[in-house]
């Protein structure tokens, strides 16, 4: 018998690592000859770098960079050596969860650090460069990373521009003298599961800037400062990319990839898959198991269960998920080739002891799916 465990992480608790060994160790209980190919999962966002590693025997790697306020963080990302790709979470260097809640401000945050992990692998020879968008403290259109990577941004009396996306307003010209040779030899895909624009109603500011603690002012201060930066750059690259899809992520430093790093855009969870050879693993298999921390209508959107489903289903394998809690709408993944969904818990219990208690409650859960498989088979 042949099983493969696709997990994502469970957040706050678990990496996707650990929990396909979970699922895998109380699988085992029940089927101690069955082949169980782990290949841990991610969607481009927290957990992707390890996803990666995981699946690919890599290598991880910290550089100390800038943090979204100016702090100095150590930041981790991925190197594949024989690929020569390096796999970058923007989240490391410029996280929300870098930020206390009463410190953020997300009109100074900036994505500098982002861009000097993109200079550390183009020091380590990288061709290749994954950068995986989502959960960033920023709303300033990847200024910082650009700034970063050697691109000037000056206001009508030559002064440099502040950090963060507030600034942006005052932005006259784009100096790209000094932006670094080395970017045009390198292939940039990023892993995203957002199509917003830059800019409007569905762009980065109004979309996700209360999340990162804008106020409604804000939030019309931080769309028009990107519309203006968006401007900018159409007079200086001759082509507006401010509605191409995917630019208004992560505070709209999609903008920024595919206008100058000349980034291609994939959900997160493709590109994964394709890294860790899921599909090939998944070719032949009697079931495939997943999951994620909460499963609801929000999987639909691009997210690993829904990714993993998809590929199972081209090859007529069942597909069941493992999630902490289930959600509003998780019913719906039936109609995209997931056949069941079980919750972790037992009854009621406190999110507390549901992290800590989740590696023991991954392990039951996965005795149970494979008794009642065994059962169902005859």
């Amino acid at each position: 018998m042949k099983i493969v465990i696709a997990p994502d992480s469970f957040k706050e608790s678990l990496s996707a690592a650990e929990v396909a060994t979970a699922i895998a160790t109380g699988l085992h209980e029940v089927w101690p000859q069955a082949e169980l190919l782990c290949r841990p999962m991610a969607d481009g966002g927290e957990g992707t770098v390890a996803a990666v590693i995981a699946a690919t025997g890599g290598e991880q790697r910290e550089s100390l960079v800038q943090g979204p306020l100016g702090e100095t963080v150590t930041a981790h990302w991925g190197w594949i050596a024989e690929r020569r790709c390096a796999v970058i979470e923007m989240a490391a260097a410029s996280g929300l969860h870098l930020i206390a809640p009463e410190q953020r401000d997300v009109l100074r945050a900036c994505t500098y650090g982002t861009g000097e992990l993109i200079l550390a692998a183009l020091e380590a020879g990288a061709t290749q460069i994954i950068l995986g968008f989502g959960g960033s403290a920023t709303n300033d259109g990847g200024s910082g990373m650009l700034r970063a990577l050697g691109v000037g941004f000056e206001d009508a009396n030559g002064q440099a521009l502040a950090p963060g996306g507030g600034a942006l307003a005052q932005l006259y010209k784009i100096d790209l003298s000094r932006l670094d040779p080395r970017l045009p030899q390198v292939r940039f895909e990023v892993a995203c599961d957002v199509n917003n624009p830059l800019c409007g109603p569905y762009g980065a500011s109004h979309i996700f800037g209360p999340q990162k603690g804008a106020t409604p002012e804000q939030v019309q201060q931080l769309d028009a400062a990107l519309s203006h930066f968006a401007d900018c750059w159409a007079q200086t690259l001759e082509r507006d990319a401010r509605d191409y899809p995917g630019s208004g992520a992560a505070g709209g430093i999609g903008f920024a990839a595919h206008s100058v790093l000349n980034a291609s855009f994939r959900p997160g969870i493709e590109l994964v898959a394709q890294i860790s050879n899921l599909e090939q693993a998944i070719i032949g298999a009697d079931l495939v198991i997943t999951g994620e921390g909460r499963l609801d209508q929000q999987t639909l959107h691009g997210k690993t269960p829904l990714g993993v489903a998809l590929i199972a289903k081209r090859h007529r394998v069942p597909v069941i998920a493992l999630a902490g809690t289930l959600g509003e709408g998780y019913q719906r993944l039936y109609e995209h080739g997931l056949d069941a969904a079980f919750s972790l818990a037992p009854g009621p219990i406190s999110l507390a002891t549901a992290l800590a208690e989740a590696p023991q409650l991954l392990r039951q859960r996965a005795v149970d799916v494979a008794r009642l498989w065994q059962l169902a088979k005859g």
